[in-house]
């Protein structure tokens, strides 16, 4: 096992609000202790909120700025700039959003920052659904799955933010994963290093909302990616695809069988979803192979 060292201090205190074993707590702190303390944060209403806990007394070692549920990636850019006005340039800017205040509630301001590149790097923790507020589903909920406002499970495909960010032809989109660390912390340095406007989206298993067992997150991380469920990528400047972790290993019904959301699903039903995630990785693949045939092309 690669051992990591990260020199920053730890922006994360403990004491926070996050329930005991909560994955994004630690992606959090990994996050930050990458990002450094000269770094601001804009939460909106979310788990991430609640970790947080309210201003004075925080459990970040940043400062953080709470707006409204819709309104993340307009508060960020506002912040940026005012920061630019002050001379203070090195400062970083960053979202720490929940799928709802994302995919749903945010987007208009989010597809408005990336089409304005805005030098923000909006990161979204995607526990694909509405958990704090009793499990219902979002547009990031995956197909099939069982929430407090799809009880038969939902009847949609979940929504592809990072297909959708890389249409908007932003600097860098990338998914990433606490279960496959060296990854995700590669991804926000390299973030960290770019101008303009980044996503990346993290994928936040939910102990509660998806019926884990209490020390099942990082498992259900590793399964995800493993399966295909949830490939990690990155797309630069809305062309260049690389596919990071290139195997699937396990069936998608390894993944389903740790979830309580899927209990229900039958036989049929998780072969459907392998269909739809075999469904995509081809297409996912065919994207990385035409991005090589591109670069290929362009220095022939």
């Amino acid at each position: 096992m690669e051992k990591l060292n990260i020199t920053n201090p730890p922006m994360l205190c403990s004491g926070h609000a996050a329930c005991p074993g909560c994955v994004e707590a630690l992606s959090v702190r990994h996050v930050l202790a990458t990002m450094g303390p000269d770094t601001m944060a804009v939460v909106p209403p979310s788990c991430m909120a609640i970790i947080c806990g309210p201003q004075p007394y925080s459990s970040l070692h940043i400062p953080v700025y709470q707006p409204t549920l819709e309104a993340s990636a307009a508060a960020a850019s506002g912040l940026r700039r005012a920061l630019d006005a002050q001379g203070k340039h090195e400062t970083h800017v960053i979202v720490l959003a929940g799928d709802g205040g994302t995919y749903d509630i945010g987007f208009q301001c989010l597809s408005s920052a990336a089409e304005r590149n805005e030098n923000i790097l909006y990161i979204c923790l995607d526990n694909e659904g509405y958990m704090n507020t009793g499990a219902q589903k979002s547009s990031s909920t995956p197909h099939y799955a069982k929430t407090g406002s799809t009880p038969e499970g939902k009847s949609t495909r979940k929504k592809n933010i990072t297909a959708i960010m890389a249409a908007h032809q932003v600097p860098y989109a990338a998914t990433a994963s606490v279960g496959f660390l060296p990854d995700l912390i590669r991804k926000v340095e390299k973030a960290k290093s770019i101008r303009g406007f980044r996503m990346l989206t993290l994928l936040i298993p939910c102990l509660d909302g998806w019926g884990l067992a209490d020390d099942g997150g990082l498992t259900a991380s590793r399964y995800a990616v493993e399966s295909g469920a949830f490939p990690l990528y990155e797309v630069e400047n809305g062309t260049t695809y690389t596919l990071n972790h290139t195997t699937r290993s396990r069936p998608v019904g390894d993944y389903l069988k740790l979830q309580r959301r899927y209990q229900h699903l039958p036989e049929a039903g998780i072969a459907s979803l392998q269909a739809e995630i075999d469904e995509g990785w081809m297409r996912l693949q065919r994207q990385v192979e035409m991005s090589k045939a591109d670069a290929a092309t362009a220095h022939a």
